[in-house]
């Protein structure tokens, strides 16, 4: 083999390589961003459930006689 093919070989193994890191790298993003926004759901359902009982456990305010009446 000439320095020219040797050269092209490495290369093709270098993208090669290259390819399959970058799809390596692809999956864990998708991953990554689906527990991202698992992650945000379960915020925001637990935001609103807050909310509701933050909401229900204020009710309304007892209307009470200062002590001095």
């Amino acid at each position: 083999m000439s320095d020219n093919d040797d050269r092209i070989t490495r290369l093709e193994e270098l993208v090669a390589h290259q390819g399959r890191v970058i799809e390596e790298l692809s999956e864990q993003l998708v991953a990554q961003w689906k527990a991202a926004e698992q992650s945000r759901l379960k915020l925001d359902r637990l935001t609103e459930r807050f909310l509701a009982l933050e909401e229900q456990s204020l009710g309304p305010t007892p209307i009470t006689r200062p002590p001095h009446y």
